[in-house]
């Protein structure tokens, strides 16, 4: 799973305020650039917390001052849990004179990230075959039915109508053939890393 958009989201606990942010980053570099600007942000939090997830092998988390493994890693585990990748998670702390002890520490961290992750759009990823298919204008009108069934890229209206679309159904060409007669028959393209909107 990824997110494509910054998401900020802010709890309260026992009057400390944490404030997630989420942000998908392709790099460590990118993630430290990342981390400098928050910082900027909030100059007198107490802590910044953070936990890096960019695949299963480059994965980060830092305690950023709070008692060991009560901060970073519970924030990296809610990603982990999620299944999400090329992510950062980063909760600013500003304390509120309340000790919450290790436990109430692990839960505000996790739930920061995880009602952060609640309210923002997931992305699952998805291997999908692009194809083309280019038909006339009248049969273009009557394919509602058959694109409803595939993710459309792209439609091109000129001499004929020239749709490009994405799926991973295997049998598409077969089912598309029969919803079009055998009149046209739609053209493999590539394969690629599809993004589908899952919330």
């Amino acid at each position: 799973m990824r997110i494509q958009f910054e998401s900020e989201y802010e709890i309260e606990i026992n009057k400390s305020r944490f404030i997630c942010y989420l942000k998908r980053v392709e790099s460590e570099e990118e993630f430290r650039d990342y981390l400098a600007q928050i910082k900027k942000m909030h100059p007198k939090a107490t802590h910044h917390c953070s936990a890096l997830c960019i695949n299963s092998t480059l994965q980060r988390s830092n305690d950023d001052g709070e008692p060991s493994g009560t901060a970073g890693i519970p924030m990296l585990e809610v990603l982990r849990k999620r299944n999400m990748e090329q992510i950062c998670a980063i909760t600013v702390r500003y304390f509120g004179g309340i000790l919450l002890g290790a436990g109430g520490l692990i839960r505000a961290y996790s739930r920061s990230v995880s009602e952060a992750l609640d309210h923002t759009d997931l992305y699952e990823v998805r291997e999908m075959d692009v194809y083309q298919l280019k038909v006339d204008y009248s049969t273009a009108s009557r394919l509602d039915r058959f694109l409803s069934t595939v993710t459309v890229l792209e439609k091109t209206y000129e001499e004929n109508v020239l749709i490009r679309f994405a799926t991973e159904d295997k049998d598409i060409i077969k089912k598309a053939t029969e919803a079009l007669n055998g009149r046209f028959t739609p053209e493999f393209l590539y394969s690629k890393e599809t993004e589908i909107k899952t919330n």
